[in-house]
């Protein structure tokens, strides 16, 4: 097991289509806000050309803990569907995330709780349920030598069984629509991803999350290009018997504002969005910050989903400060993984430095570790070293804030006011989906950067500290 990578960029010279925006149908662009009427014309015309008579239709979407207009897109969709799919199945790319009860999935897709058929006639709307086996079927396996090739060498095996959700493998057309922003794991978000961790089985979820863990969620997030996990996604995707679409947006942060929607191959409308997102999800800071207050959204329901708010900041942190994620409404570690306290939160080294201890334990699981703990170093003489502090300020109890090696803040201590006036903090109000970097982190090496359509950027007053 190797604890090192170098550069998070591959794909191409793995043979994975690593898409092309111009094959895309694009709508507009960085800084754009798209009137919705145009964007429900754009999308019913592109899913109008799609030859669905007859068809299997299996829609992915996301779940509620990533911002999208999906009410006005699924309207879209549903329009131009026009009747034509002999069924149409919607599937919640929860991944491994809890499912969503009817209420929620009613305000989330735009319908009245227990009236689906009369927004959407004809559709079915299901959780996608990573806790019952008979949800999945199996499309192949990557054989180890492929993993090997497709990771870069980082991983020389196992072989790896390419579980989906069977309504997704049994659809002739899969039709993924969903936003893309900056991600720990593969990059950017979006496009195959909704496929696998999306709504795949454990084990690309594993081996997949390890992979960008091995490279470090600091040095993966927001990578162009097809990352070695976007690789290993895209071939997974590839497995899929029926023919794969997508309608990737670009999201204002927070909002329902659209800035671009592209539709094409899940390679070709991701690409092109991504493209938009590394200019409108980044936002770029001139100097690091010995605080950083990272407010989470109540969307995010436990620290699993939560810790976007770390590694979103985690670069403009300064060495040996502090990033404190204020979540008073979060009162549990992980709802689905409650084996995460047993293993509590270490980086990297820590565990592949102890590898025959931890190699048996869901790797998944490790991965998320790391990335809310962040960089570090361990070794058997001076044992755990990490970059930075991390403090929860959240509704969970101080003991098992400690118990997973994390530092614990009282909630009731936070004055968001007084910390957004101290000159050594920095305070982001909606943490998760924005990306903050050090300028001279930038593309060009600290060139000048386009400010922040999403309005995101600090203050001038601020950026001049």
């Amino acid at each position: 097991m190797t604890g090192a990578a170098t550069g998070a960029a591959a794909g191409s010279a793995f043979g994975t289509d690593p898409g092309d925006p111009a094959r895309a149908a694009v709508l507009g662009g960085p800084g754009d806000h798209l009137d919705p009427d145009v964007v429900r014309s754009f999308v019913a015309e592109q899913v109008r050309g799609v030859d669905l008579d007859g068809a299997r239709v299996c829609v992915v979407v996301p779940d509620a803990t990533r911002t999208c207009p999906l009410p006005l897109l699924l309207r879209a969709v549903h329009e131009g569907f026009a009747g034509r799919p002999a069924r149409v199945d919607v599937v919640i790319a929860l991944g491994t995330h809890q499912g969503m009860d009817e209420e929620h999935l009613a305000r989330h897709l735009g319908y009245e709780a227990g009236a689906l058929e009369e927004t959407y006639p004809g559709w079915s709307v299901v959780n996608h349920a990573s806790w019952d086996p008979a949800t999945f079927t199996s499309l192949g396996t990557i054989p180890a030598a492929r993993l090997a090739e497709l990771t870069g060498g980082l991983l020389p095996g196992p072989d790896v069984d390419v579980r989906i959700n069977r309504l997704v493998a049994e659809a002739d057309v899969a039709l993924v629509v969903g936003p893309v922003f900056p991600h720990e794991v593969v990059g950017f978000s979006g496009g195959n991803k909704y496929f696998f961790p999306g709504v795949s089985g454990q084990e690309v979820i594993d081996v997949s999350h390890w992979v960008g863990a091995l490279i470090t969620s600091a040095a993966m997030i927001g990578s162009r290009g097809v990352t070695p996990v976007r690789a290993l996604i895209n071939e997974a995707a590839s497995m899929l018997p029926g023919k794969r679409l997508a309608l990737c947006l670009v999201v204002a942060s927070g909002t329902d504002v659209l800035h671009t929607a592209a539709f094409g191959t899940p390679e070709d409308a991701w690409a092109a969005c991504a493209e938009v997102s590394a200019q409108t999800h980044v936002t770029y800071l001139d100097r690091p910050w010995r605080r950083v207050l990272s407010i989470m959204p109540e969307k995010y329901e436990d620290i699993w989903t939560a810790a976007k708010g770390f590694y979103k900041l985690e670069p403009v942190v300064a060495d040996g400060g502090e990033l404190v994620l204020y979540a008073p409404h979060i009162t549990q570690v992980s709802v689905m993984h409650p084996h995460i306290t047993e293993i509590g939160y270490h980086n990297r080294d820590y565990f592949t430095g102890q590898w025959e201890r931890f190699r048996d334990q869901p790797w998944g699981d490790l991965a998320h570790s790391t990335h809310l703990r962040g960089q570090g170093t361990w070794d058997p003489e001076h044992g755990e070293r990490n970059r930075v502090t991390v403090t929860l300020a959240t509704g969970i109890p101080r003991e098992v804030v400690e118990s997973v090696n994390l530092q614990y803040l009282d909630p009731a201590d936070v004055d968001v006011d007084a910390w957004a006036q101290d000159p050594d903090t920095f305070v982001e109000p909606h943490a998760g989906e924005v990306l903050y970097r050090l300028r001279a982190q930038a593309p060009g090496g600290g060139a000048e950067v386009p400010g922040e359509p999403d309005g995101r950027q600090p203050s001038e007053e601020r950026a001049a500290r």
